[in-house]
């Protein structure tokens, strides 16, 4: 088939492009920008565009098909093109599911813990010598691609409740049917998409309804939304999970297993121990034992940007996360202080998505950095002014975010600054976000600080 790819500079679009390119597909993408690592990856397989910017020209009669990134708008000229000739228009979302109809897919959904999930799942089935294809959020060790499309009678995919193109506003998760799913929680997020919670649960409702008549349902059973949910669910088998059991020695998790066996892990937090539970009850349902999926999890060290280790030394430890939505921060905030329990735990976080810079949505953030000793919140004026939004204050921040130690910056260099004043003997950091922190080199300066 000849596929082209309108914004194929995005993260999941630049693998999806080289995963079709890869089964034999003619290939071809536009965007106005892109940047690494997309572009250096378009390049090594042949992919990157010649010319950056959108030309109608490149849509012809001979495609058999478009996939629509999100980055794109619904006046971009090619997609009109395309339009206009009537070649058949995809999200990628959409295209997933047409690739994959004849498989068993597994699809991992909700508001927190999507990637660690669906990078757990993946990492068992790889030890297991399984064969699966996939889509996920993130680069995975040992995984050149976020996307794999081949014969194989399995998928694993990360369900998005975000939207899925500029033509077809229906969140990603909607499209894909799934054979088993998982929803590992709801907290309100996507606050420019879905103004309301109530707005926001109801897709992950809808979502239920999708699920295949004998289908398994995996769903974090304290979460008191999706116990309702799970109660108003027809013709589906039923999973509620809650964490392992663990043990924390010399500052490793141990998980034990139903039958008491002791698994030694390379990762920590009561939300991985529940994260693993999800894990292992999908994997389960694809024909993994017990005796794979706990000889396989001992090896996993987690998904790209999930507590990424910064340094260590014999008193202090740095790591950067992912995490900045409420749920998301507390949960690594927690997990970190109760794996060092003696030590005091400096947080930062970043407020850099259209959520979290949203004057609305700050009271969210209320207790997130409660179990820090010291907290730090740094956003980005100029990151207000390119998405757009109305200006938030220092106070605003402060009154919401309800933590007796709690600084908030707005220059890199104040952040840096007090961070550099503390003595880190005995002291463990934690910077979160899904930005940059206004351009850190995060290398550089934790050996400014622990040196």
């Amino acid at each position: 088939m000849r596929i082209h790819l309108i914004a194929t500079g995005g993260a999941i679009m630049h693998n999806l492009a080289i995963a079709l390119h890869n089964t034999g597909h003619e290939v071809s993408g536009s965007d106005d920008e892109i940047y690494n690592p997309a572009k250096d990856r378009l390049e090594k397989y042949g992919l990157l565009p010649q010319k950056m910017g959108w030309d109608a020209k490149r849509i012809t009669k001979d495609l058999d098909c478009i996939i629509l990134g999100m980055h794109a708008r619904i006046n971009n000229p090619e997609l009109k093109k395309a339009q206009k000739l009537k070649i058949p228009v995809y999200s990628f979302p959409e295209y997933i599911y047409k690739e994959s109809i004849k498989k068993k897919r597994v699809v991992v959904a909700g508001s927190h813990g999507k990637t660690t999930t669906t990078s757990m799942i993946m990492h068992v089935l790889r030890e297991s010598k399984m064969p699966f294809d996939y889509l996920v959020g993130a680069q995975l060790e040992g995984f050149e691609t976020m996307v794999q499309l081949s014969d194989a009678p399995v998928i694993i995919l990360e369900g998005d409740e975000y939207l899925s193109s500029p033509l077809d506003r229906r969140p990603k998760i909607l499209h894909y049917k799934p054979d088993v799913t998982i929803i590992t929680g709801i907290a309100w997020d996507h606050i420019n998409v879905f103004p309301t919670f109530e707005g926001y649960v109801g897709e992950f409702e809808k979502y239920v309804g999708t699920i295949k008549k004998g289908g398994a349902f995996i769903y974090y059973a304290p979460d008191e939304h999706l116990q309702k949910i799970a109660a108003a669910a027809k013709n589906v088998e039923l999973i509620p999970y809650e964490g392992f059991a663990s043990t924390i020695k010399k500052g490793k998790t141990v998980l034990l297993s139903p039958k008491g066996q002791k698994v030694p892990l390379q990762i920590i937090g009561q939300h991985n121990l529940e994260n693993l539970k999800a894990a292992y009850h999908a994997c389960n349902k694809i024909g993994i034992t017990d005796s794979q999926f706990f000889k396989a999890i001992q090896t996993f060290k987690g998904a790209a940007k999930r507590l990424d280790l910064l340094k260590e030394t014999k008193q202090s430890i740095a790591y950067r996360d992912f995490a900045h939505a409420p749920s998301k921060v507390k949960a690594t905030v927690t997990a970190l202080k109760a794996q060092y329990p003696k030590r005091k735990l400096v947080a930062c976080v970043e407020l850099h998505t259209f959520s979290s810079l949203n004057k609305k949505f700050l009271p969210q953030y209320n207790g997130a950095l409660a179990a820090a000793d010291t907290a730090y919140v740094f956003f980005s004026e100029h990151t207000l002014k390119m998405k757009k939004l109305p200006p938030i204050t220092k106070a605003d921040i402060q009154k919401h975010f309800q933590h007796k130690n709690l600084k908030v910056f707005n220059h890199r260099g104040q952040l840096h600054g007090a961070l550099k004043r503390h003595n880190w003997k005995g002291k463990n950091l934690l910077m979160m976000s899904s930005g940059t922190f206004d351009g850190t080199d995060f290398g550089e300066l934790v050996e400014g600080l622990f040196s």
